[in-house]
């Protein structure tokens, strides 16, 4: 169950999307979430980009929590089309993301 709120996971996507002036503000803003909101934001990734199936989502975040050696930030922000990832990850989670991306602006 996703319990990091889809308003801060719509938040990392519209600053990926704006990386050429954002990059220090996403880093800020993922190194600003907790431990849990970090591993959560991970395994919503990797649902979106298809390592984990949705039904999987505690599986997903028990690996991003086991498997953390490197810093969220840097780890998201090296990942390729973050921002499509994340997208993805929260439709096959269920939640409307046009919805939240109006509710964001």
């Amino acid at each position: 169950m996703l319990e990091i709120s889809p308003q801060k996971v719509v938040h990392v996507i519209f600053l990926a999307r704006e990386a050429s002036v954002g990059q220090a503000e996403l880093h800020a803003f993922i190194d600003g979430l907790n431990d849990d909101e970090k591993a959560q934001l991970t395994a919503v990734a990797w649902v979106g980009r298809g390592a984990f199936e949705p039904e999987d989502f505690a599986e997903a975040v028990a690996t991003a929590v086991a498997e953390a050696t490197t810093p969220t930030a840097d780890y998201l922000m090296g990942m390729p089309h973050l921002a499509e990832n994340l997208e993805s990850g929260l439709e096959a989670m269920g939640v409307d993301v046009s919805g939240e991306e109006e509710d964001f602006l």
